[in-house]
């Protein structure tokens, strides 16, 4: 087996739980801002370490007035802002466990959750999601209340608590051990019912301390960022604690419509985003300038600023490639550092590969996108690039205190400070997940000279054709999602004779595509994928992608399909990524529809 390890930067503190990490910010520098919150009129208010830390205690006493015991766990259903960290210190300093709840999860979701966990109460932000969760209120008798933060219910709390002593929060606050749950987290469920992966103290803080110490020119007291995957989602969620750890300076915006006028605010110097925001601030940039007719100068700009990223690399950039890329700095380059802040320096990509055009583009925009992967089951990051030595189209090497290894089929095996402590109620499912110390990802992956890690496919998911080719389907599948007409696609062809795909266009930039091509905007999506220039669009972005593996592993057929995959369909999880299983279910005869003849024309 292959394996690289890289090691501890803090040692382990046998004492410390989750808590520890806002004691030692307040320690040191209490009276920085730890958080922005908007104020209504386009701005931004400062709370300091020293008041979150007030808030925190004043809404423990609060829970703990309500009635909320040492090691109870209670759901949270609330979209990324800043009431999610604050409600979750509060719960570690009550000495409780919060078990996130997508807003998005439907009743039955809900009761899942609820049910397995023994949630004792519910935090929602809505009316709405308490209506939901009313629906199966019944099915889930371990909750005794419900609170709602839009109806002011956080406040009232916070006026129930004023009799609650500060020993008695200190108590319950330093009662939990590293090895203690700190947080039950629910899988998406894309291949069956979720599991509740058990996160310790020692997770976040080990974890937290030493990729502060890490990737400290990104996490630091005069670093900042806005928020806006959901909070639910690990990713977000260890972001927000590594913030406390670090000092940075954090807002929210979850309303994707308002991202860029947030961002324009804001300025912040970091973002953290998933591979499809990237995307679509590149496709929304390309056709806005197609709309102007300036289509052609960004795309050259585009090309010379994946040169210019190249050139660096090597080490030297030629003269022609300088003057090329000054001219496009100021024609295409600084309206899109202005759009995102101008101040934006680092981002932080994780939960699908990024791809190198996009990632070089960006890096010749003046900021380095910090690829990572990890998982649930590893509390977010398992290896992340680091900003003095980032190798685009990698992962990164480990985290300190963390080991990977590749097995003989290439499958990554993670263990080390990161590593989640089991499934919840799940012995079965724990021991068919670990070899010894080693959790098994299911993930596979190969390793360059250096141990930086590229994430090659999904083992489960590999398909083996008739003729017996193994293809890895997000191989192909990623590079199509790029295209601006693309929303979701779905490589299928397992024993069969060739490879095909489902495609799903994107309603937010099809009528801007439509338009850009003489079309009209107003096309429904079923009047779109029929129509012969959207399915000639669809072609030149599998082509491309077709480019990247040999003819037997490329797609040879593919059916647009006249809708659009949602969580609320059942073909997306929470997280956007796709339910593989239910689609090629859902779609079995337009898959089979592809497969008319044994093989090809010409074949």
């Amino acid at each position: 087996m292959i394996e690289f390890s890289t090691p501890l930067v803090v040692p382990h503190d046998p004492k410390a739980n989750a808590t520890n990490l806002l004691l030692d910010r307040v320690a040191t520098s209490g009276d920085g801002a730890l958080f922005c919150v908007p104020n209504g009129q386009g701005g931004w208010n400062d709370v300091t370490a020293r008041e979150f830390h007030a808030q925190v205690v004043a809404l423990a006493k609060g829970f703990v007035a309500a009635g909320i015991k040492p090691g109870d766990r209670v759901g949270l259903m609330c979209k990324t802002r800043f009431e999610w960290t604050l409600v979750d210190f509060a719960m570690w300093f009550a000495g409780a466990t919060l078990v996130p709840i997508y807003e998005t999860s439907s009743p039955s979701q809900i009761e899942w959750i609820l049910q397995d966990s023994e949630a004792v109460a519910i935090i929602a932000e809505t009316s709405e999601h308490i209506a939901r969760f009313g629906e199966v209120k019944k099915n889930t008798p371990f909750v005794h209340t419900a609170w709602c933060i839009d109806e002011g219910d956080l406040t009232n709390l916070v006026d129930k608590g004023t009799k609650v002593s500060d020993a008695d929060i200190e108590k319950r606050r330093s009662a939990a051990k590293p090895g203690d749950l700190a947080t039950l987290i629910y899988t998406s469920g894309s291949t069956g019912k979720p599991k509740g992966c058990v996160l310790t103290h020692a997770n976040f803080v080990d974890l937290c301390r030493n990729a502060s110490e890490a990737i400290s020119s990104v996490v630091n007291e005069r670093a900042s960022t806005v928020l806006f995957i959901p909070m639910a989602h690990i990713f977000a969620r260890f972001i927000a604690v590594l913030a406390v750890t670090g000092g940075v300076k954090v807002g929210h915006q979850p309303d994707t419509t308002q991202l860029l006028p947030a961002l324009q605010s804001f300025k912040p110097s970091f973002l953290l985003a998933v591979p499809r925001v990237f995307e679509k601030v590149y496709n929304s940039a390309e056709q806005k300038a197609e709309a102007g007719g300036k289509g052609n100068i960004f795309r050259a700009a585009a090309k010379v600023a994946v040169d210019h990223s190249r050139a660096m690399d090597a080490g030297k950039i030629p003269l022609g490639l300088k003057v090329k890329f000054a001219l496009f700095d100021k024609l295409v380059y600084s309206k899109l550092r202005a759009a995102l802040g101008g101040r934006v320096e680092f981002a932080v990509s994780g939960s699908a590969p990024l791809g190198e055009r996009l990632g070089r583009f960006f890096h010749s925009l003046g900021f380095m996108i910090l690829e990572g992967y990890g998982l649930t089951e590893t509390t977010a990051p398992a290896t992340i690039n680091r900003p003095e030595k980032f190798k685009i189209g990698t992962v990164g090497p480990a985290m300190p205190g963390v080991s990977i290894r590749l097995t003989k089929d290439n499958e990554i095996e993670v263990k080390g400070i990161n590593v989640f402590d089991g499934y919840w109620k799940n012995p079965k499912a724990t021991k068919e997940s670990f070899d010894g110390e080693w959790f098994k990802t299911g993930d596979i992956g190969t390793f360059d000279e250096d141990g930086y890690l590229k994430i090659t496919g999904r083992k489960k998911e590999i398909i083996v054709t008739a003729s017996g080719k193994n293809v890895s389907p997000a191989f192909l599948e990623d590079p199509i999602r790029s295209d601006p007409l693309i929303g979701q696609v779905v490589v299928v062809g397992d024993a069969k004779p060739f490879i095909s795909a489902l495609v799903t266009l994107d309603p937010e930039m099809l009528p801007m595509w439509l338009s850009n091509n003489k079309l009209d905007s107003g096309m429904s999506l079923a009047d779109a994928a029929a129509n012969p220039q959207v399915i000639a669009g669809v072609q030149a972005a599998v082509d491309r992608a077709n480019d990247r593996v040999s003819r037997a592993e490329s797609i040879r057929k593919f059916t647009i399909l006249p809708i659009e995959f949602t969580e609320k369909s059942g073909h997306l999880t929470p997280k956007m990524s796709i339910r593989r299983n239910i689609i090629q279910d859902d779609f079995a005869s337009e898959i089979e529809g592809m497969y008319g003849h044994e093989s090809l024309p010409g074949d």
